[in-house]
């Protein structure tokens, strides 16, 4: 079986690791979310997982391999090793108005921005009359650090402390409205390729910026791609921002993919081992990013905060990837 990005192969479920341990019940929820927009061939299978929403894990698991196949996920080269990382839901403070702690804007789209057309780059933004001219009355909010900003643009979306005009703060979600339509680049491949940094994890990357302010727009500027925004009230759950399929994410249990390889809303059995964690669960995905790319490729969302944060900041380990697909 294939998909415009991968090569799907059948194989028995005792070929999943930990496939027996994992509680189910956990992922069931994310997968009703998607189950929400279900196509073909997922409507007469997700009417059937619902009914199973109570019941024991062992009935679900026995369900699902009756109503389901399990497929290893390689490249078209066979390889079916591949990487997973793992992005979270930042929590910043930040102002309505600009002033002398908060200087950093954070826009909505433009209203010349025309989707899969590239705008201004980073450093154009920053720089020149004219993508500023047109950004004028639409700032969001203001942010301290220009790193931090930085960081929720590539996450895409994160819950914002907002200082008001009154002196009050109110907490809201910044989701991801639309692109410049540059290219993503990472800064930390920039410092590493510039022989100027070996930690490019995120701590460590905010430590070199802290010690090289005068640096800190070069490495800002060699990733061209800014991120808009529009403003969200908080929901009443736990639930995370929405993903690429359009549903809200499930700390844990979504995953954002390459669509070509792995279509939304697909259960995926991931197993995963490395210096910050070992992973053998059932995720869905439910979401993508600029940077995941390719077949046995998956970004894993850890949730809301700052501890979520230092884990997604640190994890880069290897990857195996089944998609479960009905029969």
């Amino acid at each position: 079986m294939t998909q415009p990005g991968s090569l799907w192969v059948a194989v028995a479920w005792s070929e999943m690791p930990g496939w027996r341990t994992d509680v189910l019940d956990a992922a069931w929820g994310a997968w009703m979310r998607s189950c929400q927009r279900a196509v073909a061939p997922w409507v007469a299978v997700c009417a059937e997982a619902k009914t199973f929403a109570s019941a024991p894990d062992a009935d679900k698991r026995a369900w699902m391999e009756h109503r389901l196949r399990p497929y290893r996920v390689e490249s078209a080269q066979g390889e079916s090793r591949g990487l997973l990382t793992a992005y979270f839901e930042p929590v910043f403070e930040a102002s309505r108005s600009r002033n002398t702690g908060y200087s950093v804007p954070l826009y909505q789209p433009p209203a010349q921005l025309r989707p899969g057309q590239p705008w201004y780059s980073r450093k154009d933004i920053d720089t020149l009359a004219q993508p500023q001219a047109a950004l004028q009355g639409r700032v969001i909010a203001y942010m301290a650090d220009p790193l931090d900003a930085l960081a929720l643009q590539i996450q895409g979306s994160g819950r914002m402390q907002i200082r008001q005009s009154d002196g009050s703060l109110r907490q809201s979600r910044l989701a991801f409205a639309g692109s410049n339509g540059q290219p993503y680049q990472s800064v930390g491949k920039w410092l590493s390729d510039q022989g100027l940094l070996a930690d490019t994890s995120w701590p460590g990357i905010k430590a070199w910026a802290a010690r090289n302010p005068a640096r800190v727009n070069d490495l800002l500027w060699s990733n061209p791609r800014v991120v808009f925004f529009k403003e969200e009230s908080l929901p009443g759950d736990d639930s995370g921002p929405r993903g690429a399929q359009g549903v809200p994410l499930t700390a844990g249990r979504s995953i954002a993919v390459d669509p070509a390889s792995i279509p939304y809303g697909t259960p995926v059995w991931i197993s995963s081992s490395g210096v910050q964690t070992t992973l053998q669960k059932l995720v869905i995905a439910q979401d993508t990013g600029s940077a995941i790319a390719g077949a046995v490729r998956a970004d894993y969302f850890v949730g809301t905060g700052p501890a979520a944060g230092d884990l997604a900041g640190r994890l880069k380990q290897p990857l195996q990837m089944w998609a479960l697909w009905p029969q």
